[in-house]
């Protein structure tokens, strides 16, 4: 889902009975969106023309509905879906509270393959970018440092989880559930500062190395250019922390 420009400020009053639906959703999303990013998904969904209004089985998957349920019962399963639920919501015709109790499965979200494949060419910059200054040299180490402050750390801060969080979720599920870019793996990865368009910058710099990295690391010189290239035409990444 593309986050478009907010140039608008709209204020509206809920009554606690709605707020509460509204945070049960949140809640069953993977990156647990904030208040005003859940709103913002629900009415775009809402709006969509593609968005399915109701959830429609056949009567081939009601009768394998039936049949789970049995399953589950004769089984003693204990899970999230309640198929007793599930199945009086289906034969009494209530297919609207599937989607109202099962919001995390019927959300209608979908990662944008352009997202995607931003997100993996980023991963993969950022993974040359650490590798490369662990195997500097202390002195080159302290130069890139110095020459890239603020930004010489060198440690993938991740994506801002209020303005990034397709960005967000799907670096977290590739790391954290595909075992895609493992380097990553065990960081909270919320920047707390919208870092998409600074990585695009790098990326330009990054891109015209590519093609002359194979079997070598980047150099200090190269990772202090990208790194350079966060800065410019404003902003930049968080400050080392």
């Amino acid at each position: 889902m593309r986050m478009q420009a907010r140039s608008e400020r709209f204020e509206m009053r809920l009554d606690r009975a709605t707020l509460d639906r509204v945070d049960e959703w949140r809640g069953k999303q993977r990156d647990l969106p904030s208040r005003a990013e859940a709103i913002r998904r629900l009415i775009e969904t809402g709006l969509s023309p593609t968005a399915p209004l109701h959830v429609r089985l056949t009567d081939g998957e009601k009768l394998i509905v039936s049949m789970l349920r049995d399953v589950y019962k004769n089984l003693k399963i204990s899970g999230e879906i309640d198929p007793e639920f599930v199945t009086e919501a289906i034969t009494k015709g209530h297919y609207w509270g599937l989607k109202w109790r099962y919001a995390g499965i019927f959300h209608g979200q979908e990662d944008s393959e352009r997202v995607l494949c931003e997100v993996l060419d980023m991963l993969e910059m950022w993974s040359f970018l650490e590798r490369g200054n662990t195997k500097l040299s202390p002195k080159d180490r302290a130069r890139v440092k110095l020459e890239a402050k603020p930004f010489g750390n060198v440690r993938f801060p991740g994506f801002d989880g209020n303005e990034e969080t397709e960005h967000l979720g799907v670096v977290r599920f590739l790391i954290e559930r595909l075992k895609h870019f493992t380097d990553f793996e065990g960081r909270n990865l919320n920047a707390h500062f919208p870092c998409a368009e600074i990585y695009r910058r790098m990326l330009r710099a990054f891109e015209a190395m590519r093609q002359n990295l194979m079997g070598r690391e980047l150099t200090a010189s190269e990772i202090i250019t990208i790194l350079r290239y966060a800065s410019n035409e404003g902003g930049g990444l968080p400050a080392d922390r």
